[in-house]
């Protein structure tokens, strides 16, 4: 069993080994043009910006290069276990040409990436080269030994090995076996050790700080602004609904007493006409309670309250809810009438005739997925309901990733933390 286990063993840390290698290599044969060339494009591009032309060119070449850097943190977290937080500054869909370019020119997120590229085409390059090239090497000592160095020039050098006999050669083999022990150590985190090099200069730093002032400067606006709107809401729900018609129904009630005794019949039907006023005032009162917090959702939870909101779809809905427990008031309600909008707008302009919900909350984080089959289409944008969707997310530190290719699907992800 134990030397099951230790060749089991040898045989994970060997493929281990080959596949740093080889992903070592795949990251140098790409980092290099990759990084050359977006670091020329964006020099060229800027130094342009003076006489006009990189107010076109400025905005097409950064987002290229903020795409290569996506590339790499991506890379950075799949294959090297490294998460390199991305904080780019949101541009308006409608800017210009020349506020797109300036926009992203004072974001500090554009000169880390731009500092990131000459560090990539030479530190960068080096390190993930060497992760491939040291487990390569002990192999040509091993082919030497084998009978290669008698068509090898005369005087030789392996490493620090002069070959020119089967001897030396056998000296050049134990030397490749000292060289790949030595890479089954240092290849795995060489690879590693380019990627950390990635997240340092890509990684915002204290620059993250301030990016985080921002985002929560804008959040707590938008908050700001939601509730009072949601207060001018309520307000004129209640002038205009509720309101209106208990005054009316007093109305009626005042007309009645006066007709008590000269007309007992009109008196009645004003009378019916009141109670009838007083029901529809009770309904839209609930209506109005509902929409501020449904009651079903401060007594059964948020899957119930969904489940609740896909029995009144016009459209066949499936809902699959895993919740251990319930999470904070505020984040079930901003859950709930984020959902409820996403909802109401893939009933109004998706055409869907079949949606799937699905809510399930894990380490710390509340996630909901809406997916429709309809004609896709969305976007996130000013003016749509998923904006008002992501800025109340926002408020919650929640993020908001919509993908709807033409055709459909499409699905609306929305991550609320609830820890």
């Amino acid at each position: 069993m134990k030397m099951e286990t230790k060749s089991g063993s040898l045989t994970e840390r060997a493929r281990d080994v080959a596949l740093s290698a080889v992903r070592g290599l795949a990251v140098a044969l790409i980092a290099l043009p990759g990084s050359v060339l977006g670091f020329c494009l964006t020099l060229v591009s800027v130094a342009l910006v003076p006489i006009g032309v990189g107010i076109v060119t400025t905005p097409w070449v950064l987002t290229g290069v903020r795409a290569f850097a996506d590339w790499r943190r991506l890379l950075a977290a799949r294959w090297g276990g490294v998460r390199i937080r991305r904080h780019y500054r949101p541009l308006p869909a409608d800017a210009n040409p020349w506020a797109r370019t300036f926009g992203m020119l004072r974001d500090p997120a554009t000169w880390r990436d731009f500092l990131w590229l000459p560090v990539d085409m030479t530190a960068g390059f080096v390190t993930a080269l060497l992760a491939f090239s040291l487990a390569l090497y002990p192999l040509e000592g091993f082919a030497i030994a084998a009978g290669l160095w008698r068509v090898l020039p005369e005087g030789y050098w392996y490493g620090f090995v002069r070959v020119t006999d089967q001897t030396s050669a056998f000296y050049a083999a134990a030397l490749g076996v000292a060289l790949l022990a030595a890479a089954s150590w240092l290849t795995p985190r060489l690879l590693h050790a380019h990627f950390r090099l990635t997240g340092a200069v890509l990684g915002s730093g204290r620059g993250e700080l301030a990016e985080r002032v921002r985002v929560l400067t804008e959040t707590r606006r938008d908050a700001v602004d939601t509730s009072a709107a949601e207060l001018r809401r309520i307000e004129r729900d209640l002038h205009d609904g509720a309101q209106a018609r208990l005054v009316a129904m007093g109305m009626d009630l005042g007309t009645v007493e006066s007709l008590l005794e000269k007309d007992p019949a009109k008196a009645r039907q004003l009378l019916a006409q009141a109670r009838a006023s007083s029901a529809e005032a009770l309904t839209e009162l609930r209506e109005l309670v509902r929409g501020i917090h449904p009651p079903v959702l401060a007594e059964r939870g948020l899957g119930d309250a969904v489940r609740a909101l896909a029995l009144r779809l016009p459209i066949t809905s499936e809902v699959n809810v895993d919740l251990p427990g319930r999470a904070e008031a505020p984040v079930e309600a901003a859950a709930y009438f984020a959902v409820s909008e996403v909802l109401t707008n893939a009933v109004k302009h998706s055409g869907a005739d079949r949606l799937w919900i699905d809510l399930h909350r894990a380490d710390g984080r509340l996630r909901v997925t809406v997916t429709d089959n309809g004609s896709g289409g969305a976007v996130i944008g000013a003016g749509s309901g998923l904006a008002g969707v992501e800025r109340r997310l926002g408020t919650f530190d929640g993020v908001l990733a919509v993908s709807s290719p033409a055709g459909g699907p499409t699905m609306v992800t929305m991550e609320i933390p609830c820890a």
